[in-house]
């Protein structure tokens, strides 16, 4: 749009500019699957897997509340996902976790199996030299 004296209007290329910027920063996000599964037997833990894989189709759905995870100029997910554990851990239990809680008695013997997962969900995340911004989708 021109101004009076005939000059462009520069906020508004300067809007758009950074919309872009914005807008191929968000399409530039790969998009990859994870699931968590964490089994605990009579107080123990037995088992903890943790799968990620790339998206093979675009996921769909809005990016949730983000976590920033340092990289150390690290590209792949699961390194960088289990140099971080604790504060991952943390970030999926608030997305919700299915429990699983079993007793049994045998013979005056007690057991119980606990078991937390994390269904596959469709997480978008972003590479940066020092940081990986990663979004679960809904």
């Amino acid at each position: 749009m021109r101004s009076r004296d005939g000059n462009l209007n520069f906020s508004l290329s300067i809007c758009s500019v950074v919309f872009l910027l914005f807008s191929l920063s968000t399409l530039k996000a790969d998009e990859y699957l994870i699931s968590y599964r964490y089994v605990v037997k009579d107080a123990t833990l037995y088992n903890e897997t943790l799968h990620i894989a790339k998206a093979m189709k675009k996921c769909v759905g809005e990016p949730q509340k983000e976590l920033l995870l340092e990289t150390h100029n690290e590209s792949d997910l699961k390194k960088i996902i289990s140099a971080n554990s604790l504060e991952f851990i943390e970030y999926i239990q608030k997305l919700g976790l299915h429990i699983t809680h079993e007793e049994v008695t045998l013979n005056n013997q007690n057991s119980s199996t606990t078991i937390l997962t994390l269904k596959t969900a469709c997480f978008k995340v972003d590479f940066n030299h020092n940081f990986a911004r990663i979004r679960p989708l809904k």
